[in-house]
């Protein structure tokens, strides 16, 4: 089974532009209740973190990135580069994003509200948690 799970969000078009349309409950699975963007990224990783509640979904409404994930027995690769190609990360699911286009603004939405103990930063802490789970 695969980790990395995509939503195809609705897109609006006309002569005038485009519209990515985004509805809580309807086209995501989960109440928004944070939402943040990544940009000026430069060559530096980002995440390096799992969640032991979290949920997110995340996408490029700009450039490209590659997203890796990691449920502790199996590791995945995607390229985001549409704004209308979501990314579900779902709960203790290891995280890293790498290969930024110098363009690139990741927006994330998120099922909770900031909470640093819900961070797992420790790849072996993650590990340990992931088995505990499972």
């Amino acid at each position: 089974m695969s980790l990395i799970k995509t939503i195809e969000l609705p897109e609006f078009g006309d002569g005038r532009g485009d519209l990515v349309s985004i509805e809580e409950c309807r086209n995501i699975p989960f109440a928004i209740k944070r939402v943040y963007c990544l940009y000026n990224l430069g060559s530096h990783p980002r995440g390096m973190h799992a969640h032991r509640n979290l949920i997110q979904l995340a996408f490029c409404v700009h450039g490209s990135c590659r997203f890796v994930l990691d449920d502790g027995n199996k590791r995945e690769s995607v390229v985001l580069s549409r704004p209308t190609e979501g990314l579900l990360i779902g709960n203790l699911v290891w995280r890293e994003m790498h290969d930024f286009s110098d363009d690139c603004v990741i927006m994330v939405l998120a099922s909770e509200h900031y909470d640093e103990s819900d961070y797992i930063r420790d790849y072996e802490n993650f590990l340990e948690a992931s088995v505990e789970v499972k």
